[in-house]
């Protein structure tokens, strides 16, 4: 059954549960495919508080509870991101770990493809490394 396409894409994803379960993946795969190592290698030993800062982003930025911006402030993406090294290569392996955790985890064909085509913009945005 397709979802209601005038619903937010929180509620079209199946809410908390779903993000959660869309979050947890995509840490896992960073953990599981040797090609996405440099990538992987940008965050700390445990991937625990990035999985819990990401669901919170997620889940905001998906049209549902702004639980990152009530804890954190407002996301300032790039200037949180500056600190790490991020080119073409960090932003594709941080996508193929996104990608792959939509298409395990969200069933809707056009959701899944909403949702990955804006999370390129934003990866993309996140790059802070100058390249030819």
């Amino acid at each position: 059954m397709q979802a209601d396409r005038r619903a937010v894409p929180y509620e079209r994803i199946g809410g908390a549960e779903a993000v959660r379960r869309l979050v947890r993946r995509f840490y896992e795969l960073m953990d599981e495919l040797p090609e996405v190592h440099p990538v992987r290698k940008l965050h700390g030993e445990s991937l625990s508080d990035s999985e819990e800062k990401l669901f919170k982003f997620l889940s905001g930025w998906l049209g549902g509870p702004q639980l990152f911006v009530e804890e954190y402030g407002h996301p300032m993406l790039r200037r949180r991101h500056m600190p790490f090294d991020i080119g073409k290569d960090e932003r594709d392996q941080w996508m193929r770990c996104m990608d792959q955790a939509l298409s395990e985890t969200v069933d809707d064909d056009i959701l899944r493809l909403e949702i990955s085509t804006a999370l390129v913009k934003v990866a993309d945005h996140m790059r802070n490394r100058a390249e030819a």
